[in-house]
């Protein structure tokens, strides 16, 4: 989850969120590389009482600023691309998470499995233990594997939501009357922590998403628990 003054992205917790980050201080670099050298251009044209007719007139120096950004540009589409189609991706998933978005709070359903389906809500905050986060920790999270690619699928029962997990990459609206779906697989065991990033009414940021990533052992062991 992210921290007071944090500056940078989450850390990623999935490889395609691990790749995203990749990607972002990728086109971070190449943008620095055109601040700098746009701005001293800029400044040494203001400071220099000299004018060049060759910088001013010239094939050359024309066809190289026609030619330039649009090799950056193919730097930056190449891998924006890859992402995408990476993004949307499902490979033969080892489960399927469905859920729904209510005002507000949110339902899961392991359709996989039969009766395993519970309701989250935001834990109040006269509720709350000194363990807890305020406003981002729910009474049911979600237990997923780690290292299962996992298909999830997200809908609305009222109004628009958004099912997000930062850490993970993934930001899926849920639209009343149709199903979206996503795919992600979760690296390293932890909680992961998330909330509706669409303004779906007068408690939309009371809904958060928590996320418990557990070894396969302990998911099966909790699937039996859960089903009895």
């Amino acid at each position: 989850m992210t921290t007071w003054l944090n500056m940078s992205l989450q850390d990623g917790a999935s490889p395609i969120m691990e790749q995203l980050v990749f990607f972002h201080d990728h086109v971070l670099m190449i943008m620095l590389m055109i601040t700098t050298t746009v701005s001293y251009m800029m400044i040494t044209l203001i400071r220099n009482k000299q004018t060049s007719r060759f910088m001013l007139e010239g094939q050359m120096i024309e066809t190289t600023w026609t030619i330039a950004p649009a090799i950056i540009l193919v730097f930056i589409a190449m891998p924006s691309l890859r992402l995408l189609y990476l993004m949307d991706e499902v490979h033969n998933p080892s489960l399927t998470l469905k859920a729904v978005g209510h005002q507000w709070y949110w339902s899961y359903e392991y359709s996989d499995f039969t009766k395993l389906e519970f309701d989250s809500y935001m834990i109040p905050q006269e509720e709350q233990q000194e363990s807890t986060f305020r406003l981002l920790d729910t009474d049911n999270r979600i237990v997923l594997p780690m290292n299962s690619p996992i298909r999830m699928i997200v809908t609305a029962a009222d109004v628009l939501h958004s099912w997000t997990i930062p850490s993970l990459g993934v930001k899926t609206d849920a639209t009343p009357g149709r199903l979206n779906q996503t795919s992600f697989s979760i690296s390293r065991p932890g909680i992961l922590y998330g909330q509706c990033s669409e303004i779906c009414g007068a408690n939309h940021s009371f809904m958060p998403i928590t996320i418990e990533s557990v070894p396969a052992k302990y998911f099966i062991n909790w699937v039996s628990k859960m089903s009895e």
